[in-house]
């Protein structure tokens, strides 16, 4: 496989600023790489045994460990959750977890010095997402057990007022607020984007119960994430419950194909547009949807509209080493298993998944476990030969624009 040409094609069409910032990070360290290129992952990923006889299950398609995190849910509690669904599809029950653990081993030099930690990790996140599948009843994160840093997240969350987080994104001039430009988190829109986010938003927000609340008052392209850089994405300020402290930010983002799915066993329902899939499979596998998470439409194409969720509120591990003891990080992957095994539960004998029962019966014996690691290993070995090429690539100019 000629990865510097899978990756091109991959990322052809995106816009050129955005895209550059992707093939930057992704020169950074193979953790990065992995978290921007879900094509490869499942390219590279063996076709045999557990991972395709599991039972079938909702997936997100691209779990790793910076892809949980906490947010306000519609009935505006905070929650700790799976936070992305851009690659969710129906899958065999072992896709999500062979590539959680396969994040752990590829991410294990930025969780903590000791390279005996990862392994052990990647065993405390098989114990805790076999006892939660085996025991079949779909939970969720509850803030008072919660256990640091998953506590932390939900607290900073809970109590962070709006006035404060607006003047993180926005910059304030009497009463009015625009979006902040600093090159990191947001980039200038044109006057044709203005026109087309104006437009989209004044026949959504007619046909909500306060048509006021989604009166547009600036809009800019959006820096988040790895693997969508360079997709069509808006931050969204409107008028919310009044200005400038009751403004909301808003998400607005293209929903594009399923990376996984060339490879996937299984057929998939008939979705209305990829937004639609996106939504569907967010709503079932959460808990609690995302505030004002729509699929919907603009200029004929699909996008995923739902309230901000900044970078912020997701465990950040890159550096993390000194930050985050071992005892901390068995918290974390095990309430990152949890999650994942209370999703699957929760979407179970869903449009083509198996039952709750079958996922239960999955969990009996330990042979599915030894392939699930084996399989874990060979995909983390393929990422770290990957990204070598990739910087070798890079840095002769390969991925210039």
């Amino acid at each position: 496989m000629n990865i510097v040409k899978q990756i091109l094609k991959f990322n052809a069409g995106r816009e050129p600023e955005r895209l550059a910032f992707k093939y930057r990070n992704m020169r950074s360290d193979a953790f990065v790489f992995l978290r921007a290129t879900c094509h490869l992952f499942y390219a590279r990923m063996p076709m045999e045994s557990v991972m395709v006889k599991a039972p079938a299950a909702w997936a997100c398609g691209d779990l790793h460990l910076e892809n949980f995190g906490s947010y306000k849910g519609d009935n505006r509690q905070v929650y700790f959750d799976l936070n992305d669904f851009d690659e969710a599809l129906l899958a065999p029950l072992s896709w999500d977890p062979v590539r959680g653990l396969a994040s752990i081993l590829v991410g294990g030099s930025t969780l903590h010095r000791d390279p005996t930690v990862a392994p052990h990790l990647c065993e405390v996140f098989l114990d805790a997402y076999a006892r939660m599948l085996a025991d079949g009843k779909a939970r969720w994160v509850e803030r008072e057990t919660a256990m640091p840093p998953v506590s932390d997240l939900l607290q900073a969350v809970r109590q962070r007022p709006r006035p404060a987080f607006l003047d993180a994104r926005t910059v304030l001039r009497g009463r009015r607020r625009s979006i902040r430009i600093d090159g990191r988190k947001a980039l200038a829109a044109t006057p044709e984007q203005h026109a087309a986010v104006h437009g989209f938003f004044e026949i959504f927000g007619a046909r909500q119960p306060e048509p006021r609340f989604f009166e547009v008052l600036d809009i800019a392209r959006r820096i988040a994430g790895n693997g969508s850089l360079g997709v069509d994405r808006y931050i969204v300020l409107v008028r919310g419950k009044g200005s400038p402290d009751g403004n909301y930010l808003l998400d607005l983002k293209q929903a594009l194909p399923s990376s996984p799915l060339p490879r996937v066993p299984l057929a998939q329902p008939p979705w209305i547009d990829e937004a639609q899939r996106v939504v569907t499979v967010q709503r079932r596998m959460q808990a609690i949807a995302m505030a004002f998470l729509h699929p919907v439409q603009m200029n004929g194409q699909p996008y995923v509209l739902r309230a901000l969720q900044p970078s912020e509120d997701r465990v950040a591990l890159s550096g993390s080493r000194l930050r985050h003891p071992v005892t901390r990080l068995e918290n974390l992957v095990s309430v990152m298993a949890e999650c994942l095994a209370w999703a699957q539960l929760r979407s179970s004998g869903r449009s083509g998944s198996a039952i709750a029962d079958e996922l239960i019966d999955f969990t009996r014996g330990a042979k599915w476990r030894r392939q699930l690691m084996e399989v874990a290993r060979h995909c983390a070995a393929e990422v770290e030969t990957d990204w070598q090429v990739y910087c070798a690539a890079y840095d002769q100019g390969a991925f210039a624009q």
